[in-house]
């Protein structure tokens, strides 16, 4: 990767009212990278009497493509032949030194309140597995479409799933959100769309739904399995997950059926657990850029107790079974964990972790984590129910829990790093 050379503060700074007006010269500089050209190119540059309006470098396999919009600076320009004659310099300038780089020079003035004006700007995540030609056509045409304008592509991960992220200035959000969503469906693609700010990398509280979200399947259905009335707790839990009956009165239901059973199979359960693939990923990464990770379930503490000392979790919330002389009576202790209660969690970690809840994630899958998803700063369906992919902020249909880093904004070159240092 090029260096950037920074030139020294100038004895004489300039008023930090300086308004920047006239002519601007966009230097556009391609061609095979190597570690000095970046401090060539403005080595060369700061011999000029000029300003840096805006500045973007990208290299891919190989290849740099440096953008760099300088005006004359105005403090030292009396005259409008001033300025001319710096452009005409800033040009001749350029051109030389990207010759002796080898490289080529793209040139092109423009008004320089181009370089001032900074617009609407919206990430735009894409992950596909695999990630065809065809979905990108379509994110580059819908994006056109809601007016915006795709300043920026670059890589995240090539596994488990591919994730391209897009920096799209000027279209509509919301607009954007519901065209991309509409055309993800039929693209076999996800695709995340949220707006730039510092927010996005200042979210600092990750709470996780369990039963089909951190871990693969349902515990009460696990729970089932050993009582030999599966199939009917099953049946009640895809109503409840739907959001076809109330979720408490489901667990209530669901939770009779479990009476007699050896309380030690909540034991059983806890270690037969499986974890969802990339779970382990998410919460070691999370938890050493600092982040604060809890979960909260509609299952039970014996499980989630057990996640939460293994994944070294901040915080835990479930439900609790009342057990009389080593069996399960078939009631669950009141109050119910359910949708509201899941979001007061949400409400009440965030308050302990001293983190707004604009700096908060939640994760789920069925019509119970709702709420929390709404209360959230960023509300993630997780391979979820169409009803709870269409209230959520965004979407994920992979498999793998860890794609939610993508999300955030951290690549799976970043994961590694941190891996690798341990």
């Amino acid at each position: 990767m090029s260096d950037l050379h920074l030139s020294p503060v100038p004895s004489d700074p300039l008023p930090t009212d300086v308004t920047v007006s006239g002519t601007a010269v966009l230097l556009t500089v391609s061609g095979p990278d190597r570690p000095g050209v970046s401090n060539s190119f403005f080595t060369a540059l700061d011999a000029l009497p000029i300003l840096v309006l805006d500045v973007e470098q990208v290299v891919t396999s190989g290849q740099l493509i440096l953008a760099s919009l300088v005006v004359p600076d105005p403090s030292r320009h009396p005259s409008a032949s001033d300025a001319d004659r710096t452009l005409d310099a800033i040009e001749i300038t350029a051109a030389d030194v990207v010759a002796d780089l080898g490289l080529t020079l793209n040139r092109e003035r423009r008004p320089a309140s181009e370089g001032a004006t900074v617009p609407r700007q919206t990430h735009v995540t894409v992950l596909g597995s695999p990630l065809r030609p065809g979905a990108m056509a379509t994110i580059a045409r819908t994006v056109a479409e809601c007016g915006g304008n795709i300043e920026n592509i670059e890589r995240l991960a090539a596994y488990p799933v591919t994730a391209i992220e897009l920096h799209v200035s000027g279209a509509d959000h919301a607009a954007l959100r519901r065209r991309l969503a509409e055309e993800a469906a039929g693209s076999e693609i996800d695709v995340a769309v949220q707006p730039a700010g510092l927010h996005r990398r200042a979210k600092r509280l990750v709470v996780m739904d369990v039963d089909s979200t951190l871990i693969q399947g349902e515990v009460i259905e696990m729970l089932a399995a050993h009582a030999g009335c599966e199939e009917q707790v099953a049946g009640i839990t895809a109503e409840a997950m739907r959001g076809e009956i109330d979720f408490a009165e489901s667990l209530r239901r669901r939770v009779r059926l479990l009476a007699g059973l050896d309380a030690g199979a909540l034991e059983d359960v806890a270690r037969e657990v499986v974890l969802t693939p990339g779970a382990r990923t998410l919460i070691r990464t999370l938890r050493r850029l600092g982040y604060q990770c809890g979960i909260v379930s509609g299952g039970f503490d014996v499980v989630t107790d057990h996640l939460a000392i293994e994944l070294g979790l901040d915080f835990a919330l479930a439900n609790r079974l009342e057990v009389r002389d080593g069996r399960l009576t078939g009631k669950v202790i009141e109050p119910v964990v359910d949708r509201a209660a899941k979001a007061q969690a949400l409400r009440d970690f965030a308050r302990a972790s001293g983190v707004p809840l604009a700096q908060t994630v939640a994760i789920g899958d069925g019509a119970n984590d709702l709420e929390m998803l709404q209360t959230a700063g960023l509300g993630i369906a997780f391979n979820a129910k169409p009803v709870v992919q269409e209230a959520a902020d965004t979407s994920v249909n992979m498999p793998y829990l860890d794609t939610i880093l993508f999300l955030l904004g951290i690549s799976r070159a970043e994961v590694e790093v941190a891996d690798g240092e341990g």
